[in-house]
């Protein structure tokens, strides 16, 4: 069962940032401790995926009485010693009355997964069908208001809405039954866990934050990553550090990654840089002299290509086997953004090259769709521009999106799916 903590209603519908949702949610679920949210600023940013400054604006909003009821919703305790040195402060949600006060029980893991306006979104639905409210695009509008510029205060467009709980749907933290409910409205469906795994990042700093608000103290406590688990055995489980970084924190790329060391460095938490340096682990005789900018292209379009749902093997072994059957590589980054991480098949994530991964069988809509007079999908581009095949009938289409061509296409792929001139881009990283 997944850690949830409850949300007050007056933060989901009142003037906070959305920003500041996400945050509430977090130290709520680390406040289970008995010793409290004892994460700094730049930890909760690490976590939340949010600008330090972010975090300090929404701490600041959370611990100051708000205007319209005077209530404080977290307390903070200092314990930085006067030369700056100490331990980060311990903040604590204010206590609730669950008979008194209306709420919604949101998980603590969407409050990293989510955008803070997704989040909200979540909350909102998730009091709705706690108390079997039908609600309407235009009441969510008016919780999911502007909250700064000219139209602070505003009901968003009903079209934002509509994609934000697309876009819920479709990370699988909802389900919507359209048209199945009071006078029609959208039946909603809150889930604890997404349908689909979701990639978060960590991070393990003190509690200064970037608009010199915060504590000057570098030193915090650390069993803060599962409020629900105390320590086993009475002992507190600390990182270890070697050096200057920890297994934990943020890993950059590596040195040998770069020839300019000057140059600004991507992070990724440990768990993902393990996959990256898992699916690199082939062809890492060609990664040595890449630039700045292809190394970070490439570790992204890693990134991309697991949160769709690859697995890291499925990559490895995608760039393993193509490796070994190429014979010349002149160009390595090139190579590398181009046909070495390109997935060929259908629009099933499943499918690889018109196999389906984890079963190994034949991919039926690949075989449909390269059938000789097949009956194609009307999504698909052949079926929308016949023209295109040709006087012949003889078509080319693009291995990577399967875009139909006239002609011959270069490296086969079209230009859209081509990678950029990495020269050409260099040259704009050095001016």
């Amino acid at each position: 069962m997944p850690q949830r903590v409850r949300v007050p209603l007056r933060v989901i519908v009142g003037a906070y940032a959305d920003a500041t949702v996400s945050v509430y949610v977090k130290i709520a679920a680390l406040d289970r401790r008995d010793t409290g949210c004892e994460a700094g600023v730049a930890y909760l940013s690490g976590l939340l995926g949010l600008a330090r400054s972010t975090v300090e604006r929404a701490l600041t909003q959370l611990m100051r009485p708000d205007p319209a009821d005077d209530v404080v919703e977290v307390t903070s305790q200092r314990r930085t010693r006067q030369g700056g040195t100490g331990q980060t402060a311990v903040r604590r949600i204010r206590a609730t009355n669950h008979r008194r006060e209306h709420g919604a029980w949101v998980p603590s893991r969407a409050a990293e997964s989510l955008a803070p306006r997704q989040l909200r979104a979540y909350a909102a639905l998730a009091y709705a069908t706690a108390t079997d409210t039908p609600v309407t695009l235009s009441e969510l509008a008016r919780v999911l208001r502007h909250r700064s510029g000219k139209q602070a205060g505003q009901p968003l467009a009903t079209r934002s809405v509509r994609r934000i709980l697309r876009d819920l749907e479709e990370l699988g933290w909802i389900s919507v039954e359209r048209r199945a409910g009071y006078r029609g409205r959208h039946v909603y469906t809150v889930h604890d866990e997404p349908t689909a795994p979701v990639l978060t990042a960590d991070t393990d700093e003190g509690s200064g934050a970037d608009l010199e608000d915060g504590s000057l103290a570098s030193k915090e406590h650390h069993p803060t990553d599962s409020p629900d688990e105390p320590p086993a055995g009475g002992s507190i489980r600390r990182r270890r550090t070697t050096g200057s970084s920890a297994p934990e924190d943020l890993v950059p790329l590596p040195a040998s990654f770069h020839r300019r060391p000057a140059a600004p460095q991507l992070t990724f938490a440990p768990r993902i840089w393990k996959q990256i340096q898992h699916v690199l682990e082939p062809v890492s005789a060609l990664t040595g002299g890449l630039s700045p900018w292809v190394a970070s292209a490439l570790a992204l379009q890693i990134v991309r290509q697991l949160e769709e749902g690859q697995d890291a093997d499925r990559i490895r072994a995608r760039l393993e086997f193509r490796f070994a059957s190429t014979d010349t590589i002149r160009d390595p980054a090139r190579w590398l953004l181009g046909p070495a991480l390109a997935r060929h098949g259908c629009g099933l994530v499943a499918c690889e090259s018109g196999r389906i991964w984890h079963t190994g069988a034949r991919c039926d809509v690949c075989a449909e769709l390269r059938a000789p007079g097949g009956t194609r999908p009307p999504w698909h581009p052949l079926a929308r521009r016949p023209a295109q095949l040709g006087a012949a009938g003889a078509w080319h289409e693009c291995e990577a999106c399967r875009a139909p061509s006239r002609g011959p296409l270069t490296d086969g792929v079209c230009r859209s799916c081509r990678p950029p001139d990495v020269a050409v881009l260099e040259r704009r990283w050095a001016t």
